[in-house]
């Protein structure tokens, strides 16, 4: 449930209902407005200590929460989530993009496609040091050295940089290189890996699993909420269905669903969604008018010797005329 508190309440009235809250086992996340605070109760069924709160000081209206995701629905928190990321801001006016390699292989790679994406307009370097693949014989990635190129290249063309990080014990390390935590498909429901992100109070981009619903997304989210770290964005990067001629299907109506849902950032990969490099500059372009907050699109200074997804990746002179094209959509619909 959600107490809202009035205008008027004072820190003593909310800290004594936080403490009837923890007394009762529940756990309670603020939230504080320009007019009001709002205290989200969080817990197995928390709607059954109602009656505790209703004549306590301080207390504007008890309101349920209807959606199983709590801190991530629209009903707790109304506005639009927004926060800073080295000068730029996530989920407000300006989309965002991020672009870069599937996987760092080398230094010379990376700075390249790194200088090329900056030049393009795009405004982080996406890239990932740790790789899982589908088999166990693909290139795994370069570790602890791909986040040591990743830095190379953030200090060279001051883009924050997102990569992927694949279990909980590796989340130190990586938030030593990086500036946004990337949690892959795969791990959508890690909820090991989830938890620490959470704690870690690291930024982090959550992509949406190939078989997941909205809902479990959502819920995924939540494990990251709880732990107070709300800079959360959601990746929408296709799903599986019978469809075969692309390598995922783009679910260009999870954008609107989860803009009225959640008040989450929301961005689309259009690089997995499709599979091939032709598609993804038009679903680009289709995420952007369909509401999204940015997209994260893989670029490679060579696709054909690209160690990963080279058949998705566009050259650095197609990134650029894409970046072009979802721009002036974004004009058109007064962001930028």
């Amino acid at each position: 449930m959600m107490i809202v508190m009035n205008t008027e309440a004072t820190q003593d009235q909310i800290n004594t209902i936080l403490a009837r809250i923890e007394a009762n086992g529940f756990k309670a996340h603020i939230s504080k407005g320009e007019e009001r605070t709002v205290i989200g109760v969080l817990g197995n069924n928390p709607i059954v200590i109602r009656e505790q709160f209703v004549y306590m000081p301080g207390i504007e209206r008890i309101v349920p929460i209807s959606r199983p995701y709590k801190i991530a629905s629209r009903e707790f928190i109304p506005q639009n989530t927004v926060f800073p990321l080295d000068g730029i801001q996530i989920g407000g006016d300006q989309v965002i993009i991020m672009a870069g390699p599937c996987a760092v292989e080398g230094r010379s790679q990376l700075l390249e496609a790194a200088l090329a994406v900056k030049e393009a307009g795009a405004q982080v370097l996406r890239g990932g040091a740790y790789k899982p693949r589908t088999s166990p014989y693909s290139f795994q990635g370069l570790g602890e050295e791909g986040l040591e190129i990743l830095a190379e290249a953030r200090q060279v063309t001051g883009l924050p940089v997102v990569t992927e990080v694949m279990a909980p014990e590796l989340v130190p390390l990586v938030t030593k290189y990086a500036d946004v935590l990337q949690i892959g498909a795969r791990n959508m429901q890690n909820f090991a890996l989830l938890h620490a992100a959470g704690e870690s109070q690291h930024p982090v981009l959550l992509k949406r699993g190939n078989a997941a619903t909205i809902e479990e997304l959502l819920m995924a989210a939540e494990y990251i909420l709880s732990h107070g770290n709300q800079r959360v964005i959601l990746c929408e990067r296709g799903i599986r269905t019978f469809e075969t001629a692309t390598r995922n299907t783009t679910d260009i109506n999870a954008v609107p669903v989860l803009k009225t849902l959640t008040h989450l950032p929301v961005i689309l990969d259009p690089s997995h969604s499709t599979g091939h490099w032709e598609f993804v500059t038009p679903v680009a372009r289709a995420a952007i008018a369909a509401g999204a907050d940015g997209l994260i699109v893989e670029v490679h200074p060579n696709p054909l010797e690209a160690l990963s997804d080279g058949g998705q990746s566009l050259k650095p002179e197609r990134f650029a005329e894409m970046v072009h094209q979802v721009r002036a959509i974004a004009r058109d619909l007064g962001r930028c």
